[in-house]
């Protein structure tokens, strides 16, 4: 993506390569995470290019698995798309946390960046924000962080789908995979609006299991984000 930069050359080259050197310590578990998921599309009876389109068009690993059931169910198509569009809820907040850096660029600049936002990118990208003093060098960070992940998520998918055959299940893979989740995921525990919107969310999703085409998840995902949203709030109100 073309980033339009009065910086110094040197100034932008730096910033791209810091961000592909901050987000490769990551690179494992998303890489182990995104061959889970390859896995999981290639054993749903989906065609080779129907899977590659939906984690090109999708390219979050939890909304492609949690519309693969309904994908395989026949669910009726605007259940699919809520339910994609409900478990990727949280980029719209992630976008709204990254915009004030990136609000004078272009329109076209600022939606190539909003494509990369992921959640391994974001909390990379969130951790070292106050690095870059300009927008051009913070957006050229930024790509550096999301077309690293964006390379290793989709090369880790497509070798998902073509060795899925040869994996094992003895392999444990799909364990391998949520222990990578869970790496990720549990120092954002530290926050308190994300542990409370985390606990809400997965008693939900266990307790509303039972309902069809896995809307139980979606109403799960919309509670949590609420009460995260709350709880956030609550916190940074005046005492």
């Amino acid at each position: 993506m073309a980033v339009n930069t009065p910086a110094r050359a040197g100034g932008a080259r730096a910033a791209f390569h810091d961000g592909l050197a901050d987000m490769l310590p990551l690179s494992a578990a998303v890489a182990a995470w995104a061959v889970v998921t390859g896995v999981a599309m290639a054993q749903s009876g989906l065609a080779l290019s129907e899977s590659v389109g939906l984690s090109l068009l999708a390219y979050a690993g939890s909304a492609q698995l949690a519309t693969l059931p309904l994908l395989a169910a026949g669910a009726p198509l605007a259940v699919t798309v809520l339910t994609a569009l409900m478990v990727n809820l949280r980029f719209v907040i992630y976008s709204a946390a990254v915009a004030p850096g990136f609000r004078s660029l272009p329109l076209r600049q600022r939606l190539g960046i909003g494509y990369l936002i992921g959640d391994i990118s974001f909390v990379v990208y969130m951790r070292h924000e106050a690095r870059w003093h300009d927008a051009s060098t913070r957006a050229w960070y930024f790509v550096g962080v999301g077309l690293a992940m964006f390379a290793v998520w989709h090369v880790g998918s497509l070798v998902g789908l073509f060795a899925a055959a040869a994996i094992p299940r003895e392999w444990g893979l799909d364990f391998a995979g949520l222990l990578a989740l869970l790496a990720l995921w549990v120092p954002s525990l530290a926050s308190r609006p994300t542990l409370a919107g985390s606990v809400v969310a997965a008693a939900l999703s266990v307790a509303l299991d039972p309902l069809p085409f896995r809307s139980g998840l979606v109403v799960a995902i919309l509670a949590g984000i609420v009460v995260a949203v709350a709880s956030d709030r609550r916190r940074e109100a005046p005492r």
